[in-house]
């Protein structure tokens, strides 16, 4: 069965948007994992897109098909998780990350955030619009 982590997998990059002062913001993401039965991202502190999620916690995600003829849409409210087990998770599954958060020092600028009340809606150029499950 198809699902939206299944889908963002094989998109490879995917654009997670969320509202700053009323005006919407749109960035490219490439990782996400599967953690306690949730759709899991991460970021740093220091960016803008973790103010955003500060501010306003609700987003929309959305990644095309190869061959751009399907694209999935997920809208969800993100929350954060700080737990050392899910940032170790996320460097088990994606080492390369290491490169840009480091482990040691600048480890607080490194957050997991997952999404709750996620709702994952498959699209075709031909009309057709379903929900599929997150996992």
């Amino acid at each position: 069965m198809e699902n939206a982590y299944e889908f963002l997998k094989e998109s490879k990059v995917f654009f997670l948007a969320t509202v700053s002062q009323g005006k919407p913001r749109v960035r490219p993401f490439g990782f996400c994992m599967k953690r306690n039965g949730r759709l899991y991202f991460c970021t740093s502190k220091r960016k803008d897109v973790y103010l955003n999620l500060i501010e306003n916690p609700e987003i929309e995600i959305c990644a095309l098909s190869e061959g751009s003829k399907r694209w999935l849409r997920i809208r969800g409210i993100a929350e954060f998780d700080e737990s050392e087990e899910a940032k170790a998770q996320v460097f088990e599954e994606a080492p390369h990350l290491l490169n840009i958060y480091p482990r040691g020092k600048d480890e607080e600028i490194f957050v997991t955030f997952f999404l709750n009340e996620a709702k994952a809606k498959l699209f075709s150029m031909t009309g057709q619009v379903k929900e599929i499950p997150l996992l």
